[in-house]
């Protein structure tokens, strides 16, 4: 028997544990979710779009349960309430867009031929969902593809161990039918064996590089798509005309939020020379003002980091870039509650460049670097100086000047003015080792979703 657990950040106690599925269990399992899918999809659009929006409310009912238990299992402190602003504005906008992105594309319509393209849910969707952002990133997926009309497994990262389950119960109380939307508790070796036997449609994939490829390993041959959203390293570029509070402001949130373990997190930062002294010494300010404590206190701004491996990564990236001559410049003394494990201190460093991993690999942590730069020219060459490609958030008062700039960033997304945020009108998305496919948006639809053509010749007399 093979137990899954997950070890809570807060007191490094077993917060959760079950038992993983054996493969015949699952499969199991897997064969009734596919059995349900055509009278799902069968159903009006409307009624699913209404029962997926019914779970989501029955999601928001559990709100006192959900959010000290994010904070058991992941860190997250109690005073930030949970993930629910994202996660019903997703929900719901998608729920807007459903019919007009779902909607056949009508070629012709006349006497002898009728010609149309309709949108047609692939089947079974299978969610593996990360631990960082466990129900927005989740749900990114989960919505738009009921609403679809496919039928959705999830399997939840193991230091989330409770929110897949939780999903479920919510969704199927709600009225969603049982085995349209199912769970999983999986190691490994299972989800591969899943995943290699073509039981799914489709596979979206929230988590790291190297996950990615185990999941496209997994998958090859089966002609089954894929949705990965990887790692990430993302850049900041600020202007010297750019407005230097709302920037440090923003670009310190988007580094340290979460403890900063965030998909589309600041990781690096590039400032003209002109800004460059003042931008600094306000991040440092900005950043030495959290509290660093338990996550069930309502007084704490940062929790620890969901694992005390991830935050070991985090330090030694930062020993390896002070040994090459980095700065770090928040005083430790700041944060007696850095206990050397899972409780780490946000940190700001400088005299920072490409040669440290620190600036290339991902930190995911409270942790940033910060360069100064003369030019646009230099500032786009050092966030092209990577292998991921997620977001790039861009300071200045010049539209154009952003968009030009934008254009020729490696990226999935253009922010400027606002970092670390997740639109969901925009398609989601990433190039180069961040990945490929995309969520929400129109475009999101279509990716859960295949085209199918209808070329219909009318019997004329």
């Amino acid at each position: 028997m093979t137990m899954i657990q997950c070890i809570s950040p807060v007191d490094g106690s077993v917060y959760a544990e079950r038992e993983a599925m054996s493969l015949e269990a699952a499969q199991a399992v897997v064969d009734r979710v596919r059995k349900a899918q055509k009278a799902w999809a069968r159903r009006a659009l409307e009624e699913r779009v209404q029962l997926v929006l019914k779970g989501v409310a029955r999601l928001n009912e559990m709100a006192d349960e959900i959010v000290p238990e994010i904070a058991w299992q992941m860190g997250r402190p109690i005073k930030y309430g949970g993930e629910f602003r994202g996660f019903n504005e997703r929900s719901n906008y998608v729920a807007t867009i459903a019919a007009d992105a779902l909607a056949p594309i009508r070629i012709e319509d006349s006497e002898r031929f009728e010609r149309r393209i309709e949108r047609e849910p692939h089947g079974v969707v299978f969610v593996i969902a990360p631990w960082n952002y466990p129900y927005m990133t989740a749900i990114n997926t989960i919505a738009p593809a009921l609403m679809a009309g496919n039928t959705v497994i999830i399997k939840h990262a193991s230091q989330t161990l409770l929110v897949g389950e939780r999903m479920v119960r919510a969704f199927v109380e709600a009225g969603v039918p049982d085995d349209v939307f199912a769970n999983l508790f999986l190691d490994h070796q299972t989800t591969s064996a899943l995943i290699a036997a073509g039981n799914f449609n489709f596979i979206n994939f929230t988590g790291s590089v190297e996950g990615g490829r185990s999941i496209e390993r997994a998958a090859a041959g089966t002609f089954s798509g894929l949705g990965l959203e990887l790692g990430g390293k993302d850049p900041g570029y600020v202007m010297e005309d750019a407005d230097l509070d709302a920037a440090v402001d923003t670009l310190m949130d988007g580094a340290t939020f979460n403890s900063g373990q965030c998909c589309c997190g600041i990781e690096r930062i590039y400032v003209n020379e002109k800004l460059y002294d003042a931008f600094v010494e306000k991040s440092v300010a900005w950043v030495s003002n959290y509290k660093l404590g338990n996550p069930l206190d309502p007084q704490t701004t940062l929790g620890p980091m969901a694992n005390k491996r991830f935050a070991k990564v985090v330090r030694e990236q930062i020993a390896d870039a002070v040994a090459k001559g980095a700065k770090a410049l928040v005083d430790p003394k700041l944060f007696p509650a850095d206990d050397g494990g899972a409780y780490l201190a946000p940190q700001v460093l400088v005299d920072v460049d490409h040669s440290m991993e620190f600036m290339r690999e991902e930190t995911f942590g409270p942790a940033v670097g910060i360069m100064k730069v003369k030019s646009d020219e230099e500032a786009l060459a050092l966030m092209n100086d990577s292998k991921y490609g997620l977001t790039a958030s861009l300071w200045t008062q010049d539209p154009e000047r952003a968009a030009r700039i934008g254009r020729e960033i490696e990226t999935g997304t253009v922010f400027m003015n606002r970092a670390d945020y997740l639109d969901p009108a925009l398609v989601w998305t990433g190039c180069k080792d961040t990945g490929r496919g995309g969520s929400l948006s129109v475009i999101g639809f279509h990716n859960l979703t295949r085209p199918k053509s209808y070329h219909l010749k009318k019997v004329t007399a």
